[in-house]
């Protein structure tokens, strides 16, 4: 199974799970934490909320991360950068419990922060 295929299975398992990857009290946090003016403000931010995470999360989180970076890695052959990964992502892996009506803004905010851990991945998840 190449890494298309896997891809597409993991975009599937997290998007029927009852709870998202990012729990849902976390939602309004990270888009708090991505809404720092000064990268180095966001970054720490980010850095502390992910660190808050239940273990469970922080490792699923991890060990996804480091498949999708793969991913983007190979991104000559199968035009997968950062930014498609996020946009793909994003909504698989964060969404309000509730709907609201800033669908739009959410999903910017949900690329946003999916986007923003992979590219900050080595300073965001402790080795």
């Amino acid at each position: 199974m190449g890494y298309p295929a896997l891809t597409g299975c993991l975009k599937l398992f997290f998007r029927e799970l009852r709870e998202p990857l990012f729990p849902f009290v976390y939602f309004d946090k990270f888009i708090r934490a991505m809404s720092c003016p000064q990268s180095s403000d966001r970054l720490k931010a980010m850095k502390d909320l992910v660190s808050t995470l239940p273990k469970c999360n922080y490792e699923t989180m991890k060990t996804l991360f480091i498949h999708l970076l793969k991913v983007i890695d190979q991104s000559k052959e199968n035009r997968m950068q950062v930014h498609n990964i996020a946009i793909v992502f994003g909504p698989t892996l964060i969404w309000p419990e509730k709907e609201t009506p800033n669908l739009a803004a959410n999903m910017i905010y949900q690329s946003r922060i999916v986007e923003f851990l992979l590219l900050e991945f080595k300073h965001i998840f402790k080795s």
